[in-house]
């Protein structure tokens, strides 16, 4: 049976330990998904933080890592002395990002990554965020000839109407995820189909060092 893996990072927090509890590793995690479900593709969706890098939604499906890499490595080293400590430790911090989505590169995981945007509330807040639940979704539909059966890490009930069109088309649906974090109607829909992520632990556990 051919098998796809799209998986929200959203979902699992950027590592799980804050959500989960216990840190993935995610070497493990691809070889599990090969091992039990033969995964084909592990698509790996997620955000990063640019910092006015120049990117083109037009021409580019993902945020170049090795570009953005170097375009940040340059920005501390030359324009470093003008930043406040703060500055510094963040570029620093999401520097260390671009390395670990280079590092599931190597594991094996096709990385889609789209840039973090603020957005302006009514009430004056901020906040910043990467939604992929469109990029996913067209990614299922696009795929649809390629699998026999796509699953699908995250528990938002946004992508129930992709889910229901394509187990209706004969596709198989595996749904992976934390239970407490998974909408009622997905897990509704998935039943027998849902597996809960807690209980990998013992399979892709991140051991401490």
């Amino acid at each position: 049976m051919r098998t796809c893996v799209y998986i929200d990072a959203s979902n699992l927090s950027y590592g799980g330990r804050k959500s989960l509890g216990w840190s993935i590793d995610y070497r493990k995690f691809f070889a599990y998904l090969q091992d039990k479900y033969g995964a084909e593709k592990v698509y790996y969706f997620g955000g990063i933080e640019i910092h006015h890098f120049p990117f083109d939604y037009i021409k580019s499906e993902t945020v170049p890592l090795v570009e953005l890499e170097k375009y940040l490595t340059d920005l501390i080293y030359l324009k470093g002395k003008y930043m406040t400590d703060a500055k510094i430790v963040l570029l620093d911090k999401h520097l260390n990002r671009v390395r670990f989505y280079k590092k599931l590169e190597q594991f094996g995981y096709t990385v889609l990554l789209k840039p973090v945007k603020t957005y302006k509330e009514e009430d004056g807040s901020r906040h910043r965020k990467a939604n992929c639940d469109v990029d996913i979704s067209f990614s299922l539909m696009r795929d649809a000839s390629v699998y026999d059966r796509l699953i699908l890490v995250s528990g938002d009930g946004d992508f129930l109407p992709v889910l229901k069109y394509l187990r209706s088309e004969g596709k198989r649906v595996l749904l992976l995820s934390r239970s407490e974090r998974t909408a009622r109607e997905i897990k509704r829909f998935a039943g027998s189909a849902f597996r809960d992520f807690h209980y990998l632990e013992k399979h892709i556990k991140q051991e401490s060092v």
